[in-house]
């Protein structure tokens, strides 16, 4: 697949700052149960201090003789970037993330400590910068890396962020993403 540069993507940011601001769906949810695995769920469940059930988060961590970091349980991105980036909807989970919504993940909107509902579960917006790797470079392109880290990029979070669970609970594809007070 051809990567887009980087007029291409800025063409794309309208659309993706377009998100709504207070609440939108829940359109993926990705189990990565191995490196570099994927499994699209229909369902899943939020757990306090494990995050998304049968996910290597904690595994990945413990493998390398370190403890998890609590502040990187889970990762948000927004499906409009996704869509931006990767293209086809079978393309979005090679970003790594676990939970894809129509959301507005600014700083702006969302500051640390904010609160997400989710089905169930509640999450909590987390002071960990979300900026990609290498990989993300493999799958989208090096002119995507520099447009999701670049100051404005980072401002609207374009990469993603981090969350925690902060109440347990089950989430499903089409639930709404709504702000906690």
């Amino acid at each position: 697949m051809r990567h887009l540069d980087t007029a291409e993507l800025e063409a794309g940011l309208p659309d993706v700052q377009a998100s709504p601001a207070d609440g939108g769906p829940l359109l993926m949810i990705v189990r990565r149960p191995a490196v570099d695995g994927r499994e699209s769920l229909e369902a899943g469940r939020l757990e306090v201090d494990e995050g998304l059930a049968g996910d290597n988060w904690k595994a990945r961590s413990l493998a390398k003789k370190r403890d998890p970091n609590p502040e990187a349980e889970l990762t948000l991105i927004n499906t409009r970037l996704a869509q931006l980036v990767a293209g086809a909807r079978d393309r979005w989970a090679l970003a790594g993330d676990q939970l894809y919504v129509d959301l507005d993940l600014s700083a702006g909107n969302l500051p640390v400590g904010a609160r997400l509902a989710i089905g169930e579960a509640e999450i909590e917006i987390t002071a960990k910068a979300h900026t990609g790797c290498k990989k993300f470079v493999e799958r989208y392109g090096m002119d995507a890396m520099v447009f999701v880290n670049s100051e404005a990029g980072r401002a609207l979070r374009l990469r993603g962020v981090y969350a925690r669970t902060v109440k347990s609970g089950a989430i499903r594809v089409g639930d709404r993403v709504t702000k906690r007070g």
